[in-house]
């Protein structure tokens, strides 16, 4: 029997963390290229340290003579990423940091993967697996460690970049530890929060008088108690960030991007990479399938897996586990779940309007857990497939 009592933590890092700052330049690029060409193909890897952001990786286009164009474009994609975050420092400013743009177009080899997969239907980018995952913890579905972990970074940002705290500064990050009685979190035992700032003049004590009316507001009345421990810029001084003091590169936050370690991860990351790559557009899948699963009222917990194989069309498995919290056999759910979602990438994309310039806005605080938006973002949040699989198990 899984455990009822225990404490569970989860981190997460600001959009102004180094390798927040290369998904972010990776996704823009993405979002530049595919807003142009629905169907446009891209790869795009970003690293970042001092003075200087490398960009690299493979693009394909149909129309490959705008291609020269497009990619002409890029280095003036990531300033205005740096600028947006808010990095003005010395030794990573967006006015005067160096950009190298290596992209190049993409490997004819993999393209034919995609193109003429298996009984001519478009194959998968690549092989792997991705997981998905939904709970009841939170109203949206999602973990509560890594769900109020991006709260609070995300509230702090908005309060830099609205000019209230303006001793902050872009890099931070973020650790909650929640203690759960019968599987639900009651009481935050340690909240870790490091943050760079302005001045070495500032003590943790300062910051900790930032930030705290900020922790407070955004978690849940009675989360935090007498007993939580907190720990605010532990280590002292933190004023050098960004990619000055910690080199960068897109997709080192994988656990931070999902769920947190609350449930397994494929191993693939998600920034920079086109929805035909099922390393996306699967765990997106996956993900929306979990949460309309649980809002079913078929689970109030839901691991679910999917397999590929490059250029094969049909997932090669679906697995789904309930966590003993089911209504009914997860096996019968597997059965009839390419009955309501045909899962090859073109059906993925399609089913969740995935060819559109979306992607930039999932760089920073989580790919899941956020609400859908009008024009398409986060679109594997809805839960309008949850009628569909009760009518299909009935």
């Amino acid at each position: 029997m899984a455990r009822q009592d225990y404490i569970f933590t989860s981190e997460s890092v600001s959009e102004g963390h180094p390798d927040k700052v290369c998904d972010r330049i990776s996704d823009a690029v993405l979002d530049a290229f595919i807003g142009q060409e629905p169907e446009a193909r891209v790869a795009c890897e970003t690293f970042a340290t001092t003075n200087r952001v490398v960009i690299g990786g493979e693009v394909g286009l149909a129309d490959k003579t705008k291609l020269k164009d497009y990619l002409a474009a890029v280095p003036e994609i990531a300033r205005a990423c740096v600028k947006d975050i808010g990095y003005e420092q010395d030794e990573f400013h967006h006015e005067t940091v160096q950009i190298d743009n290596l992209l190049h177009p993409q490997s004819a080899h993999i393209a034919q993967g995609v193109d003429a997969g298996s009984n001519k239907e478009e194959g998968a980018g690549d092989q792997g697996i991705m997981f998905g995952y939904a709970c009841t913890e939170t109203p949206d579905l999602m973990p509560a460690p890594i769900q109020y972990a991006h709260a609070i970074l995300r509230r702090l940002a908005e309060a830099r970049k609205s000019g209230a705290e303006p001793l902050l500064r872009p890099d931070a990050k973020t650790q909650i530890s929640l203690r759960y009685v019968d599987r639900k979190p009651v009481e935050a035992t340690q909240i870790v929060l490091s943050t760079q700032h302005e001045s070495q003049m500032q003590s943790q004590s300062d910051i900790r008088a930032i930030v705290e009316p900020y922790i407070r507001e955004t978690l849940p009345d009675g989360l935090i108690t007498d007993k939580t421990e907190w720990w605010v810029n532990p280590t002292g001084t933190f004023v050098i960030g960004g990619p000055d003091g910690d080199a960068g590169l897109t997709g080192r936050k994988i656990i931070v991007d999902t769920y947190g370690g609350a449930a397994p991860h494929g191993g693939g990351a998600f920034s920079g990479k086109d929805p035909t790559k099922v390393d996306r557009s699967a765990a997106y899948a996956a993900r929306y399938l979990a949460k309309n699963i649980v809002a079913a009222g078929l689970a109030t917990r839901c691991t679910l897996q999917l397999s590929y194989a490059i250029g094969i069309a049909r997932p090669l498995s679906i697995y789904v586990d309930l966590h003993d919290t089911g209504e009914v056999d997860p096996a019968a759910i597997e059965r009839i779940i390419p009955d309501v979602m045909n899962l090859t990438p073109q059906g993925i994309r399609t089913h969740l309007g995935l060819n559109r310039a979306i992607y930039a806005r999932t760089a920073a605080y989580g790919h899941f857990g956020r609400a859908p938006e009008a024009d398409g973002g986060f679109s594997w949040e809805r839960t309008d497939l949850a009628e569909a699989l009760r009518s299909a198990l009935s």
